[in-house]
């Protein structure tokens, strides 16, 4: 009986998916064996030693402590592309909102109650001060070409936009997945220079944090529009707010709000709402129990932010043990695998062996039921964090 521990409130659509024969879930439950969260921080929350896994219902982890849970052999997975619709149509949204003053025009027209008859005769007249421009024709910048920003450029040349991507680790299946008319920019900067509408799609790093700034302001196009539906601290706010007064941007529209964006007119706000859709919610939790189940069923790893891809097709032996070591990514360690379970006379049918900077991931299938001494024999070997077995 596997025990999962649940940090918010997580779709019931997703939770289903755990068969609750073999799968205890709760909010309060004793060692669990691997955690489900959203927002939950869980930055300074004491882990017990028992959890194996954390999946988290979405895409950002900057509420998990990810190195440190990777140094206790603990592998965090994320949910890419669960919600990229509900991103990509609040993206869309921003850019109509940035390209017609639809708000404003609503506000105003509210402010007409009580007029009576006058109400058309006056909003026929009172419209010219709320003229806005269309998006088609004009170029849209999106950086960062993963699910959602993929999404966002493909729906973007629908809608009759010249769009150029950047996006420097350009995967494979990103590449696939875009409209052909997405151009490529070669750099930053030749799309800064180009676009009238920026979009960003990166995740915020030490590398990324304050991507906008006053450097980069600097080489965008006069008057440009920005859109970041994607991590509040990419952008400097004050430098924005600068290049808005000096008439180089003019507008942006957040999913961050902030004191001293709030008072700026040509700024819009909303608060966080990315994410905010059930079906995203649904499909984030749903993808987040199959990879917990992948792992502790089968132990095998994918969309880990912390740890390497490691899967394999085999079954686990009939009779036999699939063990799931991690450990350092030092040299030597596989071949002290190797020499235990000799010596304990069992057969090694299967091995995958796998690393990601300084962790590495081994699934090893033996013939035999691996005994407690044998896996404490394992787990004292210097610079191993976790050894797991799986029984068949």
């Amino acid at each position: 009986m596997f025990k999962i521990q649940t940090l918010d409130r997580i779709s019931a659509v997703g939770l289903d998916n755990f068969p609750r024969d073999e799968y205890e879930i709760a909010s309060e439950i004793v060692k669990p064996d691997a955690i489900l969260v959203r927002s939950h921080d869980m930055l300074s929350m004491e882990i017990d030693p028992n959890i194996k896994a954390v999946a988290r219902a979405g895409a950002g982890v900057n509420n998990i402590p990810v190195k440190d849970l990777a140094q206790k052999g603990v592998v965090v997975f994320n949910t890419p592309g669960a919600n990229a619709n509900a991103v990509k149509e609040l993206v869309i949204l921003g850019l109509l909102m940035a390209s017609r003053p639809v708000i404003a025009a609503n506000q105003w027209v509210n402010s007409l109650a009580g007029k009576g008859a006058e109400i058309a005769t006056l909003a026929e007249k009172g419209k010219k001060n709320f003229i806005g421009q269309e998006v088609k024709g004009k170029t849209l910048g999106v950086i960062g070409l993963g699910a959602i920003g993929a999404q966002v450029a493909n729906t973007a040349v629908e809608l009759g936009m010249n769009v150029i991507g950047y996006d420097p680790f350009l995967s494979v299946d990103a590449a696939w997945s875009l409209n052909h008319q997405v151009k490529h920019a070669e750099t930053l900067d030749t799309l800064l220079a180009k676009a009238d509408y920026l979009t960003f799609h990166v995740p915020e790093t030490p590398d990324t944090k304050g991507f906008v700034n006053a450097n980069t302001i600097k080489n965008m196009k006069n008057s440009v529009k920005l859109i970041n539906i994607a991590r509040g601290g990419l952008v400097n706010n004050e430098d924005v707010l600068a290049a808005i007064r000096a008439g180089k941007i003019s507008c942006m529209v957040t999913d961050f709000a902030a004191e001293e964006l709030i008072a700026c007119n040509k700024v819009i706000c909303l608060p966080h709402l990315g994410a905010s859709t059930p079906e995203a919610e649904d499909n984030c939790a749903v993808m987040a129990v199959k990879e917990l189940r992948d792992f502790l069923e089968r132990g095998i790893i994918k969309n880990s932010v912390n740890f390497p891809k490691t899967t394999t097709d085999n079954p686990i032996p009939c009779g036999g043990t699939r063990l799931c070591i991690s450990h350092k990514n030092e040299p030597g360690l596989v071949a002290q695998f190797t020499t235990i379970l000799g010596e304990a006379n069992l057969n090694i049918e299967g091995m995958v062996n796998q690393n990601r900077c300084e962790v590495a991931y081994n699934i090893i299938d033996v013939a035999g039921k691996v005994t407690e001494q044998t896996l404490e024999n394992l787990a004292a070997i210097k610079d191993v964090t976790k050894v797991r077995p799986i029984y068949n």
